[in-house]
């Protein structure tokens, strides 16, 4: 909370003094009690043999509850925000399959044996990765596109027959400067950024939001496209050893999508430990193939092969071979990866990164370079029904086992080059989201620690284009480079604001490198966007347009969703009349199958109100009020993911005037329904002759569309309870203005 929102918390609280009983009032008519313990008891991490599992205990109920924790000592606050922002009822990250694993148990079972037993929070920092395997999971996609970008920039420069082929050396080697200049351009952020400075991050704190979001855009294209395009040259690389599964390539693709989304489900290690051994394959094999064609090449002394005849269609010239330079780029996607990514190294965090990047980079010059010099020198064209690297490899190895070896090494590091947009699209949208730009839907952390949804959205939205261009890698190469070099040139323009700025140690040197990757890469994205306009690049120039427009209106609706749901003391609601307080129901006796929805007079039934809240926001200090003023006892239930977010919870409440009783329920696996479901489960276990109402504040929009910014709990929580006699579910709406 602000400064300006605890003075109101406080001046609310002493209004409800005038209006309210005493709390001590409030906690004598409890007719249960309240504190249960955890939900459920936190575990640590235990080694295995692959992964790191967490077994979670049996759940508590009637006659087995846990030991109580007790409640947390609050913390006064020290009259703003944390380094966390309080969520309020529209920011709550929820997700449904929480209250469905609680009214379906052996949907929960069917998850638990495809993505794993769910892991704690605390065991997050077991889930970092040291170099080795950060290499293979965040260079693969870079690494792996020496398979299809050389091919990419020989395809638009065999158009001028060998004319245009004589221009593959100077093209690549700009290439390969280009390379090294923005490789070292991102060693500069890393180590200004050393927290994770992905483009969106670098080009926001220093160009401003809307650059940060245009940076974010490419971003997100980028990161589609390189699933689509992956999987493409994949299964290419497949059908190049297999003409005969040629036919079979959409299906294939979308299986190894399928394949993608369970492993990245299950988490960040898993996912690391399942793709290390092909990126390592696949790096062996380049290597092999190069020091075999150079072995052969130079047993003729170095000289190069004749260049079949190919149809000249096109002259040479200043286009073509800007067109040439734009498709061959798209090898150094998936560079900006390891800066997105440096939280997830192992400590010290920024400087396993970098080296991590410096070894990318050398591979990938290196691996880039000889594969253009064996084209050279073998002669080999682009064809449609074999890829350049199966013909490489079959002049040097036939028909023999390192020829399958190189074509599977190959395919497998494509397919699963992908990971590299699994790792970063969760991460960049999770900030989005945090920063209002995204649904909140998107900051929840899944079972395995990984941004499950998130995951989900991309394996959709990479498996409609791989669909809609039907797995071609030459037609969805045109649309690749605008969004790359977009993110690209931002990131770097926002670094050279950045060492402009602080002028630390050396700015001068980081200011020059980073301006020579702005430039170099504003020209491929000038390059690629005119050149490449009618080909394919104004479908990613029009989705980064669309991304914009959703985003911009989605922050929009958050923020006037917060100013609505903003504390203002002369609008908050309060108690009905002076003094309120609960009144004593009549207490009756009798066995738990007598008491089962057997009243047939008003003053038979024994109420208690649950009230169910995330935070003290207007429509939370509106249910309150609502569910005191029916004078019968009330409990405020808050579900706290992280302990400290229990302390801060606490602390308002105190701040507050702990006018009504509270019970905070720790839930270290970050659920938040399922632990909610529980508790009132095993209250009415507990107490069978009471009738339950569960009170939640309800978000209600003008627009149908914008629901889906705002956590739908009551509905979850009828369809898990609903089995249960005697507990109503009801909801006190807020209606926001817009």
């Amino acid at each position: 909370m602000s400064e300006e929102q605890v003075r109101a918390l406080r001046r609310v609280g002493r209004a409800w003094n005038r209006v309210s009983a005493a709390p001590s009032v409030w906690r004598r008519a409890l007719p249960v009690e309240p504190d249960m313990g955890r939900f459920p008891r936190s575990a640590e991490p235990a080694p295995a043999w692959f992964g790191r599992l967490i077994p979670l205990p049996p759940l508590p109920g009637p006659g087995h509850a846990t030991p109580p924790t007790g409640p947390a000592e609050p913390a006064e606050p020290a009259g703003s925000a944390g380094p966390a922002r309080e969520a309020g009822p529209a920011d709550r990250a929820e997700a449904p399959e929480e209250a469905e694993a609680a009214a379906n148990p052996r949907g929960a079972v069917l998850r638990r044996v495809l993505l794993g037993a769910p892991l704690a929070s605390s065991a997050f920092v077991t889930e970092r990765m040291r170099k080795l395997v950060a290499l293979p999971v965040l260079s693969a996609d870079a690494l792996s596109s020496v398979a299809y970008g050389p091919e990419a920039m020989l395809t638009v420069l065999v158009l001028a027959g060998a004319a245009g082929l004589a221009y593959t050396f100077p093209v690549a080697a700009v290439i390969v400067f280009l390379m090294l200049a923005v490789g070292v351009s991102y060693r500069q952020t890393i180590r200004a950024y050393p927290h994770g400075g992905g483009s969106y991050i670098v080009a926001g704190d220093n160009l401003g939001p809307v650059a940060g979001l245009v940076a974010a855009a490419g971003l997100m294209t980028d990161y589609v496209l390189t699933v689509a395009v992956s999987i493409a040259s994949g299964i290419a690389a497949i059908t190049s050893a297999l003409p005969g599964l040629t036919p079979w390539t959409v299906p294939l693709g979308v299986a190894v999508i399928v394949l993608l989304l369970a492993g990245n489900l299950r988490g960040i290690r898993q996912a690391g430990a399942l793709f290390a051994a092909p990126t390592y394959a696949f790096v062996v094999a380049m290597f092999a193939l190069i020091g075999a064609g150079l072995v052969d090449a130079a047993q003729d002394g170095f000289r190069a092969a004749p260049t079949p005849s190919v149809p000249v269609t096109e002259a040479v010239g200043l286009l073509l071979i800007t067109r040439a330079f734009s498709s061959g780029a798209t090898a150094m996607t998936g560079i900006e990866a390891i800066s997105n990514a440096v939280p997830a190294f192992r400590p010290v965090e920024w400087r396993n990164a970098r080296t991590t990047l410096t070894w990318m980079v050398g591979l990938l010059i290196a691996m880039f370079a000889g594969i253009v010099v064996l084209i050279h020198l073998t002669g080999v064209v682009p064809r449609s029904d074999e890829t350049t690297l199966s013909q490489l490899a079959h002049l040097s190895f036939g028909q023999g086992w390192f020829y399958v070896y190189v074509q599977a090494a190959t395919a497998a590091v494509l397919l699963l080059a992908a990971n590299t947009a699994y790792n970063d699209f969760p991460r960049v949208l999770s900030l989005l989201a945090r920063d209002d730009y995204a649904p909140k839907v998107f900051l929840r952390l899944g079972d395995r620690l990984a941004y499950s949804n998130s995951t989900v959205a991309l394996s959709l939205a990479a498996a409609l284009v791989y669909v809609a261009f039907d797995g071609r890698t030459g037609a969805l190469i045109p649309l690749y480079a605008v969004g790359v070099f977009l993110a690209f040139t931002l990131s770097q323009s926002g670094m050279v604001v950045h060492w402009w700025r602080r002028r630390d140690p050396h700015w001068r040197k980081s200011l020059v490198f980073n301006a020579t990757g702005a430039v170099l890469s504003g020209l491929v994205l000038l390059t690629a966007g005119v050149s490449k306009f009618t080909s394919g690049a104004w479908v990613a120039l029009l989705a980064i347009a669309v991304f914009l427009l959703v985003t911009t209106r989605v922050h929009r609706h958050y923020a006037t969703t917060r100013e609505a749901l903003r504390l203002r003391p002369h609008a908050v609601d309060l108690p009905a009349r002076p003094g309120a307080g609960p009144l004593t129901p009549a207490v009756r006796t009798g066995s738990a199958a007598d008491l089962r929805e057997s009243e047939e007079l008003p003053e038979e039934i024994r109420h208690l109100s649950v009230v169910a809240v995330a935070t003290l926001d207007l429509a939370a200090m509106r249910t309150l009020a609502y569910a005191a003023s029916l004078a019968q006892p009330v409990l405020v239930v808050h579900i706290s993911t992280t302990e400290e977010e229990e302390r801060r919870f606490r602390a308002y409440w105190s701040l507050w005037g702990d006018h009504l009783p509270l019970q905070t329920v720790l839930s270290p696996y970050r659920a938040v329904v399922a632990p909610l479901v529980h508790y009132i489960e095993t209250l009415h276990r507990l107490n069978p002759g009471l009738t339950l109402t569960v009170i939640l504040p309800e978000i209600v929009t003008r627009h149908r569309r914008h629901q889906f910014l705002h956590s739908r709990t009551a509905p979850r929580l009828r369809r898990s309870l609903r089995r249960l006699p005697k507990i109503v579910i009801t909801t006190v709406p807020f209606h926001l203005p817009t």
